[in-house]
This record gives C-alpha cells, sequence and structure tokens, in this order.
C-alpha cells in the first residue's frame, strides 16, 4: 500500500492511497485517468516542495534569493526576454537544488559511511546547482552591462 502524505497546505492531514484506490494498480486510458494521476503527481511534487522547504535549508536559501531576483526582474525596466530568461534560470537553480537534495538522500539512505562513490555523486549533485546558479549570475551581469 502507497501512502501519500500532505506535508503542507491544502492537503495537510489528508492521506491518499493510489494502490487501494485502483489509480496504480490499474491501467487505464482517457481522460478520467490522466486527470487522476495528473493529481496525484500534484499531491507528491506539493509534497516534495514542503519537505524540502521543511528540512533543507539550502532550498529555503535560494528561494529567498530567487524572490529577491524575480523582484528585481519585474521592477527593472528590462525586456520580456530578459524578464523570461532571469525568471527561467532562477526556476532552474530550484530544480536543480531539489535534484541535489534528492541524491544526497538517497546516497544517505543506502549507507551513512564514507564512500568514494558517494562522495563523488553529492559533489556532482552540488556542481549542478553552482552551475545553474552561475548561469543566473551570468545572465543578470549581462543585462545589467546591457542598462549601462
Amino acid at each position: 500500500m502507497w501512502r501519500i502524505n500532505g506535508a503542507c497546505g491544502g492537503v495537510s492531514g489528508r492521506l491518499f492511497w493510489a494502490r487501494r484506490s485502483g489509480i496504480v494498480a490499474r491501467g487505464g486510458t482517457g481522460m478520467m485517468y490522466f486527470l487522476k494521476r495528473l493529481r496525484l503527481r500534484c499531491i507528491w511534487s506539493w509534497a516534495g516542495l514542503c519537505d524540502a522547504w521543511a528540512n533543507e535549508h539550502s532550498f529555503r536559501s535560494w528561494v529567498w534569493a530567487n524572490l529577491v531576483s524575480g523582484l528585481l526582474a519585474v521592477l527593472l525596466p528590462i525586456g520580456v526576454a530578459e524578464r523570461a530568461l532571469i525568471l527561467a534560470l532562477g526556476m532552474l537553480v530550484l530544480a536543480f537544488e531539489l535534484i541535489n537534495t534528492a541524491i544526497e538522500r538517497a546516497v544517505d539512505d543506502v549507507s551513512l559511511e564514507q564512500r568514494e562513490l558517494a562522495r563523488r555523486a553529492k559533489n556532482a549533485g552540488s556542481a549542478g546547482v553552482a552551475v545553474a546558479a552561475i548561469a543566473a549570475g551570468v545572465a543578470w551581469v549581462v543585462i545589467l552591462v546591457g542598462m549601462i
């Protein structure tokens, strides 16, 4: 039996059993099946975001940085394309941070002992976040220099 807990928001306190309801166990086609699966994906994604917010300081830091970046992108006199680029790169940084969190948790779940491959996997995930953040920073620099 699969249990899905909503960590916060509108799904708080509700339990969903995907297998019992037949959404996962039965195959299906059609719009109703699609909508049921879409609903479950939204619940799982929201639970993941809430868990990352509650347990990952770096995720919260990037959210606040993106709020500031997004506010500046909206307030500064920049073009629509530049604004879209800044907002999209900010979302990519958050996505990479969530993937990095997933890698770190999976590695730690396997074993807490110090292993070379575990270290390399965690470092690669962290490097992915850094590369996305650098890309966002470069975009900001190019846009701001272009305004001068």
